[in-house]
């Protein structure tokens, strides 16, 4: 009879991690200690990986940044995108006060990309390219704006390009204080923000 030899114990190694994952940590240490200041052997310490773990999916933390910035444009640029365009059935100013929702859910969605995104300040090619796509961004609100303003549902008495930057702002506010956990849902906050952007602050029982 024979004793069957025992199972050798399995060898505990580093964990690893995926794209997904690597790109998460930057971003959490880009906005806390600040792009510049960040190395990737930092980012390597803190996921507990060599260097060469990290370049198997990024090749440079440049390209960590790239990234990071397109997660927070993409969805939005596709959302403003789709609102520029005339829908049937659709006036401009539904589709703006659509536009400032939505942007909410977006900045919900990807809170720490964006916290990013607003501290870019054009010093590299990336950076610049980003730059970019968010004047994109404010040309088509504000064309967007001006569509309003034409069918006669927003008040003409206010340039077009500063009323986009006013409506972006004050979404883009929720990087400061909004926490996913807190005490109001994104949809709250996005009725909120369209309701004081739209509607204004004064009850409809003080209005003339």
């Amino acid at each position: 009879m024979t004793t069957a030899e025992p199972t050798p114990p399995r060898r505990r190694g580093r964990p690893g991690y995926d794209q997904a994952t690597i790109l998460h940590t930057a971003v959490d240490l880009f906005n806390r200690r600040g792009y510049d200041a960040t190395s990737m052997g930092d980012l390597a310490k803190v996921l507990g990986v060599t260097k060469p773990a990290i370049y198997h999916h990024f090749t440079s933390k440049e390209e960590l940044l790239k990234a990071a910035l397109d997660d927070a444009l993409d969805e939005l640029t596709a959302v403003v995108d789709e609102a520029s365009r005339r829908q049937e059935g659709a006036t401009a100013y539904e589709r703006l006060r659509e536009v400032v929702r939505r942007s909410v859910e977006v900045l919900v969605a990807h809170q720490p990309s964006v916290t990013l995104l607003l501290r870019v300040r054009g010093n590299s090619a990336v950076e610049l390219a980003a730059l970019e796509r968010r004047r994109w961004l404010d040309e088509r609100l504000a064309e967007l704006v001006a569509a309003a303003v034409a069918e006669g549902a927003l008040r003409a008495d206010l340039a077009p390009t500063l009323v986009s930057r006013l409506l972006f702002g004050m979404v883009n506010s929720l990087v400061e204080w909004y926490r996913p956990h807190g005490a109001f849902t994104p949809a709250t906050v996005a009725d909120a923000i369209a309701a004081v952007a739209f509607d204004g602050l004064t009850s409809s029982n003080t209005r003339p």
